[in-house]
């Protein structure tokens, strides 16, 4: 199972971005894990400086934006190949 990693530190955006994450993966019965990282430090770690972020097993996808669940769909088919 992947990790699908929402990097945020509880903004609005941050917890909308998660709510998207959650809804995008259910398209991907049983292949994605939802970890939320508010952890400023563990956040920095990843080399991202705007939140929210999201990645995958550690592979950056987004930073700095709201992506809409049709967004994070289409990521997530791309990690798949």
């Amino acid at each position: 199972m992947k990790k699908l990693q929402i990097l945020g530190t509880g903004c609005p955006k941050c917890k909308k971005l998660t709510e998207h994450a959650k809804t995008a993966s259910e398209k991907f019965p049983g292949e994605y894990e939802i970890v939320k990282i508010d952890d400023i430090n563990e956040i920095i770690s990843f080399g991202i400086m705007q939140t929210p972020g999201l990645a995958v097993d550690g592979k950056i996808l987004s930073t700095g934006k709201l992506l809409k669940v049709e967004e994070i769909e289409d990521l997530l088919k791309k990690t798949q190949v």
